[in-house]
């Protein structure tokens, strides 16, 4: 809260304080229209969800944080188990997120979905010949696959998603096939992954789907020629579905600004910002209702993956254990 000079009286503004992840500017148009149409304004931290987490930790009590929000939901499933988040109740949210990919306890809410999927190079792989993710294990894409770091908490979700669906041994087996299949050592984002394959690096690139319509609606006449050379594929479509990692929010445990956090939660799932990041960001909306966009038509519908979704937190660490063990860098 602060005080602010109003036609010669004094006026309360109110603030909202968000810890971030995110870091578009569909995210910077969303609170601006979130300000003119509450008269709140939003004051972000931007960083690492580790580090945002480890700053209400050190913040404790005396923390100004009213909303954490991460990229993926296994981060803030251990915020809640850790006490750094409240529980919030809202019909309007549970109205508007599939109930497997939001927390049971209400400690957490998705606003927006991810596809990991797999991009692959048009002219050098042919429709049917990669299908799921299991096949990037075997010999016949040995030198062909590009992937982000073990370090990065994308990698890490799928390779937990993977050691829920099939078991340890199974995942690492997986893993181990798909580190010796990697045309180089990992390096860089998803967006440097599918510019590889783009120029040939590579056949096949693991990356989130939204990077490849940030490429193709890029101002860079580059970025779009690259986009143009490779195609979409989501992965597990007649199993248990894609591995989906959702931008999710939640109400920082001290927070004194419960009511505004909530009502900032709220706006996020409703219809005219959902269709800001299905055109913006290209992030699937939560309703997975893709005519909003474009680009989400031309891509078609995926299944998402809810069987091992909330399993994904418990089994990071064991997918940590494993990259290390198969020297996934």
């Amino acid at each position: 809260m602060y005080l602010a000079l109003c036609f010669g009286q004094v006026a309360v503004a109110e603030e909202l304080h968000v810890y971030s992840h995110r870091h578009y500017e569909a995210d910077q148009q969303v609170n601006r229209l979130f300000t003119e149409k509450t008269g709140i304004e939003v004051k972000v931290v931007n960083a690492q969800v580790d580090q945002l987490m480890e700053r209400l930790r050190s913040e404790g009590e005396a923390s100004p944080a009213d909303i954490l929000i991460a990229v993926d939901a296994g981060r803030l499933q251990r915020a809640a188990e850790e006490g750094l988040l409240q529980a919030v109740e809202s019909e309007i949210l549970k109205a508007a997120t599939p109930e497997k990919l939001r927390s049971s306890e209400g400690y957490w809410y998705p606003f927006t979905l991810r596809a990991r999927a797999l991009v692959v190079a048009k002219e050098r792989v042919k429709s049917g010949e990669l299908m799921d993710y299991e096949d990037l294990a075997k010999p016949e894409w040995r030198g062909r696959v590009l992937s982000r770091s073990s370090t990065s908490g994308y990698s890490q979700a799928l390779l937990a998603s993977i050691v829920a669906a099939k078991g340890e041994k199974a995942a690492m087996t997986w893993a181990r096939g798909v580190e010796g299949n990697l045309a180089r050592p990992p390096q860089g984002g998803d967006r440097d992954q599918i510019k590889a394959v783009a120029e040939g690096l590579a056949d096949v690139a693991i990356t989130n789907s939204y990077y490849l319509g940030l490429l193709l609606n890029s101002s860079d006449p580059k970025e779009r020629a690259a986009g143009k050379k490779v195609r979409m594929i989501f992965p597990n479509a007649a199993g248990r579905g894609t591995h989906t990692n959702v931008s999710c929010a939640g109400v920082a445990k001290h927070s004194e600004n419960v009511d505004a956090a909530k009502k900032y939660l709220e706006f996020l799932v409703s219809d005219e910002v959902q269709k800001i990041y299905a055109t913006s960001s290209f992030e699937h909306p939560v309703s997975m209702d893709i005519s909003i966009s474009k680009q989400l038509e031309e891509w078609g519908e995926f299944k998402v993956d809810e069987e091992t979704f909330q399993e994904i937190g418990k089994y990071t660490p064991t997918a940590i254990r494993i990259f290390d063990k198969v020297g996934w860098k």
